[in-house]
């Protein structure tokens, strides 16, 4: 679900003002509790005309939308705004109607990635304009939490210090739970209804597709189509990584996936960073000759290949400023809506999550992680962050039986170790009508990151059958 060090490359590239620096602070399947006690009417919806910067290329025009920071709950009539910056291609005419693209993380901006979209879906989506947002927390607004940003920054999978993660769910206080994806769906609506869109296509890349099928269930009339682009289940990303950690040995093959399991055999301590390494490698185009080099050298005793690898990936990962991709609203945003490991989802104490982990580790067998050991899946970043997260009230959530219907195509890379391949089929499964296009030797992030062109091929297809 990440960016990945080729898309912070990326985002460096095409910002004018580089990469020093930090992100300003910003006021800054979960358990199914009761509805909220209050909920926030619905803002005027308006955008305001703003200069785009920098961080935005041409053939663009960017406006601000004022939106309610507290959207349900006690603070919901507290008056604290957040305000979200939006790019808006130029064109005299748009047909087809707007099709709004979501980035990913939780954590990614919107408006770098702005230019390079339109560049690559140019010839694909003709008669539409790009519709493009900082989503709530990221950007100009990225909540910034610095000890997190300097020790986990673009990974879900790094392990950073529990300390980093008290510290930063302290700093955001009440608002950590103001930054949700149900947030961020609301967002979206209200800047449906400035737009002056009955309905629009909706689609989203990585943690992006997670926001775009939650969007499709809370307002389907408004949704015309989806696309999905490297897919999260609707349900989240259940924080041990169990479907990721078995994808493994498809993705790398028989003979590296035996050197893996050689290497973890000795040395099951390495499993949480491997994990993460190999992982990263496959963002955009896969590149994991050198991990199957390393695995090799470590099943014949030489540790040294992997040891640098680990190192290598941990320098591309961190040292990331929070405008680019926000650590904080990472962590606040996933452990608010992932699948809880435990009884009473993110509002459950600590000491809550200790016992109830403890007792699933003894029931979860080597086969459900297999070919890692089972400490990996205990011991990875994404369930040490949110196991240490501060106990947080759990946002709405669609019911476990909510069944997408709007036209869908999902995109997925058969190396992709992110959003693995199973969870695409898995999510097309579960959708009404749903095409799954897996593209073959490509990893994560298809329409922006793909060397070749069948899944913008296979979007243009679906848009000329669905929208003329």
């Amino acid at each position: 679900m990440r960016v990945g060090a080729v898309g912070i490359a990326l985002l460096c590239a095409v910002a004018v003002a580089g990469c020093g620096g930090g992100g300003a602070p910003e006021p800054t399947r979960t358990a199914r509790t009761s509805a909220p006690r209050v909920v926030a009417a619905a803002p005027a919806a308006r955008l305001r005309s703003a200069t785009c910067g920098p961080r935005v290329g041409g053939g663009f025009r960017c406006a601000t939308l004022t939106v309610p920071l507290h959207r349900r709950g006690p603070r919901a009539a507290d008056g604290r705004t957040l305000t979200l910056r939006v790019a808006l291609q130029d064109g005299a005419s748009h047909p087809r109607g707007d099709y709004i693209m979501l980035t990913g993380g939780p954590g990614q901006p919107g408006l770098p990635f702005a230019a390079r979209l339109a560049a690559r879906l140019r010839s694909v989506t003709s008669g539409m304009r790009l519709v493009v947002v900082d989503q709530r927390g990221t950007g100009d607004g990225a909540l910034s939490c610095p000890a997190l940003q300097r020790t986990a920054g673009t990974s879900d999978l790094a392990v950073p210090p529990r300390a980093a993660v008290t510290a930063c769910g302290r700093r955001l206080a009440s608002a950590r739970a103001a930054y949700t994806t149900a947030d961020t769906v609301a967002d979206l609506d209200a800047l449906r209804r400035a737009l002056r869109d009955p309905e629009w296509v909706v689609g989203g890349i990585s943690y992006g597709t997670f926001v775009a099928e939650r969007y499709a269930l809370a307002h389907p009339r408004q949704t015309r189509a989806l696309i999905l682009d490297s897919v999260v289940p609707q349900e989240g990303a259940e924080l041990l990584e169990r479907v990721p950690l078995r994808a493994t040995a498809r993705v790398l093959g028989p003979a590296a996936t035996a050197d893996l399991r050689r290497v973890l055999r000795d040395h099951p301590d390495l499993g949480p960073g491997l994990f993460d390494a190999i992982t990263e490698r496959s963002i955009g185009v896969p590149h994991l000759g050198a991990v199957t080099r390393a695995l090799r050298a470590g099943a014949a005793g030489n540790l040294r290949p992997i040891r640098t690898l680990l190192l290598l990936t941990r320098g591309e990962e961190r040292g990331v400023p929070a405008r680019f991709f926000s650590s904080g609203l990472h962590a606040a945003t996933l452990c608010a809506d992932a699948p809880a490991a435990w009884p009473g989802g993110p509002a459950a104490p600590l000491r809550v999550r200790e016992a109830a982990l403890a007792a699933l580790r003894r029931r979860v067998p080597a086969s459900a992680t297999a070919p890692w050991p089972v400490s990996t899946a205990f011991g990875q970043g994404l369930l040490a962050t949110c196991r240490a997260w501060p106990p947080t009230t759990a946002p709405p959530a669609p019911s476990r039986a909510a069944r997408i219907t709007t036209p869908a195509l999902l995109l997925a890379g058969d190396r992709d170790l992110s959003t693995p391949l199973e969870w695409a089929r898995a999510q097309a499964r579960a959708m009404g009508d749903a095409r799954l296009v897996t593209v073959h030797g490509a990893g994560h992030s298809i329409l922006s990151r793909e060397p070749g062109s069948t899944g913008r091929d296979a979007l243009r297809s679906f848009l000329a059958r669905r929208l003329g």
